[in-house]
Parts: structure tokens; C-alpha cells; sequence
């Protein structure tokens, strides 16, 4: 069974779309963060995952995130 449930995500987010993107983007987020910890860099530019996940998948955490509703995120205007 995946978790979080799909019906839960969507709770948080407008659509699909938009939980397919903002979840890809914090992912890499959260990578970045992991590997300027390693370089002995500061996170300034990646902030660290907002959730205590028992998963080491940056994408679970991002969709735990997600999930608890800690991303807020807003559309570009053109």
C-alpha cells in the first residue's frame, strides 16, 4: 500500500499536476540539502525536510510533507 494515500495528497494540492511538480521540486530540494551537509555547507538554499519520515526516499518525504500540508506553493503570474 503506498502511503500517503493519494486521496489524502490531494487534499493539499489543486491537482495531479500540481502535486507531481511541487513534490519533484522539494525532492530535489531535499537532495541538495543532504549533499551541502556532506560538503560542510550551510542550508541556506535548501531548507531540511519539515517531517520526520522513516524513509530515506526524498520523493516519500516530499509527499509526507505534502501530506501534513507543510508546502505552501502559488502559481506564477504571467
Amino acid at each position: 500500500m503506498i502511503h500517503p494515500r493519494i486521496d489524502e495528497l490531494l487534499e493539499n494540492v489543486d491537482s495531479r499536476y500540481a502535486l507531481v511538480i511541487v513534490a519533484a521540486k522539494r525532492a530535489r530540494q531535499i537532495n541538495d540539502y543532504h549533499h551541502q551537509l556532506g560538503e560542510g555547507i550551510g542550508f541556506e538554499q535548501a531548507p531540511p525536510p519539515l517531517v520526520e519520515s522513516r524513509s530515506k526516499n526524498y520523493l516519500t518525504m516530499a509527499l509526507e510533507e505534502v501530506s501534513e500540508g507543510k508546502l505552501k506553493y502559488s502559481y506564477p503570474k504571467k
